[in-house]
């Protein structure tokens, strides 16, 4: 048991590690970045971010497959030659779906930035799929320090590269693009070492297991799907933005939500070790470790939220060219707190329980809601404030969807915090969305210190049992 525990803080450090140091390197891009190069060179540079978060997706559910079906294995009881099929398949599939984009882009898309941006998602598409494959392998059967260092390698590379290009006066984003696509071939480098005993094989002892890839797919496209319709409960409302607004509104909508998205690299990273651990756990233990783990977690983000008006301040001065869309912040910084719970705690307990099928199903309910109220706010109406609030609306409503559902598999009430929390979060977009940041701060700190007192007994309780669970 204590060396289950060890390896435990083991690993917790080295995804803690990696993911403070993606922290790190994110907010000096985030914050470096827009005050050196244009607003319209920004605006493409986050179009190509935007579409490159959907290239996941092209392997269909293949890697998430892998990682569900051999979460909780041993590294070194995988069958190495089944694993090696897998990886040179994939590498096969995704250079033929990079050429039909590149075909694609360069027959039907007139703008010359565009078509560059869409060839250089499609030789992302190929790079991060082909690596997904060895990453989440990694994940599933608990090597997170080879995972950590893989992640750093892409980070560390792609920031040199970028302050490099912008202390030489280059300020074209193609150039920013060239330096992403270089940090994320070293670590796919970096990955095949790692994993040479699954990449290196003989060609005569290689066999494409098309059962096994049907197997994966079939396993892992519901979570696929649920992660698609996730991203595009947001991504449609961005969608939206960009059909009509120009490229620079784009890029400082962007901008704002890169802002409020930096704490879930942090928060994430908790939800990487935390799944192969659950995997492993009794059905019956699983109910008291949430609500312990919950309390903790949710006085956390609350008081992360209170960092948002020195950032504000700080950001609106900085970049005064962005001011009018840092205002933005007041409504989507509480989605750190919402996506920090669904990714760390709903949704990994979801997956651990195998209910990818009811992600899915909310997930999509959700993007449906979105989608709608997208036409409404950006078509019909062409309100850029409420289009932006919609995002945080519908980001919640999935939060409370899901994690109703799962208290009643778990058979716990969460109802209580659930209203607590939503009176919280929206006491924070009223306050800071109307009063300045010395107030606001003052005001949003005292309604969190009352959060606090109202919770402290069932806090004391959760903070007696996280200890217990580490010392047994």
């Amino acid at each position: 048991m204590e060396n289950k525990a060890i390896q435990f803080i083991k690993n917790f450090f080295y995804t803690i590690s990696s993911n403070l140091i993606s922290l790190i390197i994110s907010t000096l891009v985030v914050i470096v970045v827009p005050k050196l190069v244009g607003v319209e060179e920004y605006g493409y540079w986050q179009l190509y971010l935007f579409y490159s978060s959907y290239v996941g997706f092209l392997h269909f559910g293949w890697s998430d497959g892998i990682y569900l079906r051999y979460g909780g294995e041993e590294y070194s009881d995988l069958d190495k030659k089944t694993f090696s099929s897998q990886f040179y398949m994939m590498m096969i599939f995704q250079f033929f779906i990079a050429v039909i984009i590149v075909i694609v882009a360069i027959l039907f898309v007139n703008n010359n930035d565009r078509v560059f941006i869409f060839i250089m998602v499609a030789l992302n598409a190929l790079i991060v799929n082909v690596l997904s494959v060895l990453l989440l392998t990694l994940q599933a059967t608990n090597r997170i320090k080879n995972y950590a260092q893989i992640n750093i390698i892409s980070r560390v590379s792609y920031i040199i590269l970028i302050l490099m290009f912008l202390f030489i006066g280059v300020r074209e984003y193609r150039v920013m693009i060239v330096a992403d696509l270089m940090g994320k071939t070293l670590s796919l480098i970096y990955a095949i070492y790692a994993c040479k005993d699954i990449v290196i094989n003989k060609l005569n002892t290689l066999n494409l297991s098309f059962t096994e890839t049907i197997e994966n797919i079939r396993v892992g496209i519901k979570l696929m799907f649920a992660n698609i319709a996730s991203m595009l409960i947001i991504g449609v409302v961005r969608f939206g933005i960009e059909y009509s607004w120009d490229v620079s509104t784009f890029g400082k909508i962007s901008l704002t939500l890169s802002v409020s998205n930096l704490l879930m690299l942090f928060i994430n990273a908790t939800g990487i070790v935390i799944f192969p651990v659950l995997r492993k756990l009794s059905v019956e233990a699983l109910p008291q470790l949430y609500l312990v783990v919950r309390d903790i977690l949710m006085v956390i983000l609350f008081g992360i939220l209170v960092l948002y008006f020195p950032m504000n301040a700080l950001l609106t001065r900085w970049l005064p060219n962005y001011a009018d869309s840092l205002a933005f912040m007041a409504l989507l910084f509480p989605i750190s707190l919402y996506e920090g719970k669904m990714g760390l705690l709903i949704n990994t307990y979801l997956k651990t329980l195998r209910k990818e099928r009811f992600i899915m199903r909310v997930n999509m309910i959700v993007l449906l809601l979105s989608g709608i109220s997208t036409i409404f706010t950006t078509v019909i109406f062409r309100n850029l404030n409420a289009a932006v609030l919609s995002i945080l609306i519908a980001i919640s409503i999935r939060s409370i969807l899901a994690e109703k559902y799962l208290a009643e598999v778990l058979k716990i009430n969460v109802i209580k915090d659930i209203i607590y929390e939503t009176t919280l979060t929206v006491l924070f977009v009223l306050i800071g969305w109307n009063i300045n940041s010395i107030a606001g701060f003052a005001l949003y700190l005292f309604a969190v210190i009352s959060y606090v007192f109202l919770k402290r007994k069932g806090l004391k309780d959760s903070f007696n049992k996280m200890k217990m669970y580490m010392e047994s």
